[in-house]
Parts: structure tokens; C-alpha cells; sequence
């Protein structure tokens, strides 16, 4: 997300192209494919941007830059010659986008391993995770196994579990929600579970232990979608806690309480049987324990 604190009066499309440091026909490409939002609104290239307005510019989209290697921390659980297994922290962003091109996991990716696979804006990420959701990803170190692993993933033969903590105490001991997701048609910092321009979308869940006004779950994606989890929960009644887009009330700067706990796999190379699994964060832990003893004090 973009600011303006400068430039007060300019052009959209020519703001964009100055701070962005991209073409100014690419910038206006964006805005026509209804890809830059300003103040969660659509506008046309001739907008004349306003003090504190603030500008989104789809993160998925693939760009032409030169992403730098940082000398950044990265949790490294699993390593081989073929992949990486790696604990992200929440708060970290998985690639670089406009307006966000420092700080990410792959700038930390490049400093470390020389990574041959995948675009240049993503070298070696064959899924992600949200900023705000921690835990285990699979990351390729070259072609083959990119392929490979981005092939397993759409067979489904990745098993991928996560830990959320819900507002609301869900009855049903087990569920499956089966919901196509698109863009969210009022606001495209969002998706929705939606029929327009949509895919499939399918995350199981079990819970794990109930409080006085929110569930510990556990889910299992058959899909991987873009906010997947926080999606299906929130059209549920059930939205993850702390979740600053799909939740309810005020939120804590920590973000949603999501964790990827689980990931286990054959190695596209061996056959080797990988499995891991990995606590949360403190925050994570720390919502727990509240909760915990809130519901041994009634």
C-alpha cells in the first residue's frame, strides 16, 4: 500500500510510474485492467491524487524489476540440494510487489541460495503464505524440482495443516467447506466467496478445543487459494481471530492468528518421505493461554 504525502495533485498514472520506477503505459495498463485501487475505489489514469490517499496495486502480478539479495533471517527447517523446507515469520510478505519491493522472503532467499527456478519476481516459490500467516513452506532451489513440487501440490499429494484460532465457538466437531472464491467485486483488497470469475475452493476443518467465545481448529486445504482459510471462516460466521480484513473489531498489529503447522510430502527427487511440523509463534501461544484461563475463571 501506497500514502501520498507528496506530489499532491499529479496524475495517477505518472505517480505510480515515479514510484513505482515502472513504465508509465505499464502503470496505465494496470489501472485499465482495473488492477490500482485508490481508497479501496477504482479510478481512471487522469486521477489526480490526493494528500493521505492511499493506493493498492494488485500484488500478484508479475513484474519487471531487479529484486535485491538481503541479509534477512530465515527460520530453515528442512534443506537439500533440491528444496528448502522454511518456517516464515508472520509479518514478513513472501515476494516482492509495488510499493513493497524490500524486506520479503525471497529478497532473504537470494542473499542466501543461489535459486534457479521460477520467475524472476519469485524465484523458488511454489505456494505462499499470507504477511500475516507463519509457518512452513515449501521453497525450489531449481527447475526440476519447481516443476515438480508445483505439480504435486495441484495433485494434491502435499499435505498442508494449519492452526487458527476462531471468534465464535463452533459446534460441529469436523466440517468441509466447499465455496468457489473470486475477487471481491466491492473491494480488490479482498477476495469473496463469490460465483463471478471465481475458482474452486474446498478447506476442511477440525476442532480442537473449544473456549468461552472462540475454537482452536485445525484445517487441511484441498485448494489454495488466495486468503483461503480467512475467507471460508469469515463466510462461515467463524472468522480467524485478529484477522484485520475478514474480522471482526479492532485488531492487534500482529495480524491474523493462522499458523501453518503441518507440511508433509515425498521428496519430488527421492521419494523420501519429508514431515514436519512447527509451534507457533509467541503470539499464537500467548492467545491461547488467555483464552485458557478466561474459561477456567467462569
Amino acid at each position: 500500500m501506497i500514502k501520498v504525502s507528496d506530489n499532491v495533485g499529479q496524475r495517477l498514472d505518472l505517480y505510480l510510474s515515479e514510484k513505482l520506477d515502472l513504465s508509465r503505459s505499464k502503470v496505465q495498463k494496470l489501472i485499465k485492467d482495473e488492477q490500482v485501487t485508490v481508497n479501496n475505489k477504482l479510478v481512471n489514469v487522469s486521477y489526480q491524487v490526493k494528500l493521505d490517499d492511499e493506493i493498492e496495486v494488485d500484488s500478484d502480478l508479475n513484474y519487471d524489476m531487479n529484486v535485491e539479495a538481503e541479509n534477512l533471517p530465515i527460520d530453515i527447517v528442512y534443506e537439500d540440494d533440491d528444496l528448502l523446507i522454511i518456517n516464515k515469520a508472520s509479518g514478513m510478505v513472501v515476494h516482492p510487489a509495488p510499493g513493497n519491493y524490500t524486506g520479503t522472503l525471497v529478497n532473504a532467499l537470494l542473499y542466501k541460495f543461489n535459486l534457479t527456478s521460477g520467475e524472476s519476481m519469485r524465484p523458488g516459490i511454489v505456494h505462499r503464505l499470507d504477511k500475516d500467516t507463519s509457518g512452513l513452506m515449501l521453497v525450489a532451489k531449481n527447475d526440476f524440482t519447481h516443476e515438480k513440487l508445483s505439480e504435486m501440490i495441484s495433485k494434491k499429494e502435499v499435505e498442508r495443516k494449519y492452526l487458527a484460532i476462531v471468534d465464535g465457538v463452533i459446534k460441529h466437531e469436523t466440517g468441509t467447506i466447499d465455496a468457489p472464491i473470486g475477487r471481491d467485486i466491492n473491494n480488490r483488497q479482498k477476495m469473496a466467496v463469490t460465483d463471478v470469475n471465481s475458482k474452486e475452493a474446498v478447506t476442511n476443518f477440525k476442532v480442537l478445543e473449544r473456549f468461552n467465545n472462540n475454537t482452536l481448529i485445525e484445517c487441511i486445504l484441498e485448494t489454495g487459494r488466495t486468503h483461503q482459510i480467512r475467507v471460508h471462516l469469515s463466510y462461515i460466521g467463524y472468522p480467524v481471530n485478529n484477522d484485520p480484513l475478514y474480522g471482526r473489531g479492532k485488531c492487534t498489529p500482529f495480524g491474523q492468528m493462522l499458523h501453518s503447522y503441518s507440511i508433509k510430502l515425498k521428496h519430488p527427487r527421492t521419494g523420501k518421505e519429508l514431515s514436519y511440523t512447527i509451534d507457533p509463534p509467541v503470539e499464537f501461544k500467548e492467545k491461547l493461554e488467555l483464552l485458557r484461563q478466561e474459561k477456567g475463571n467462569i
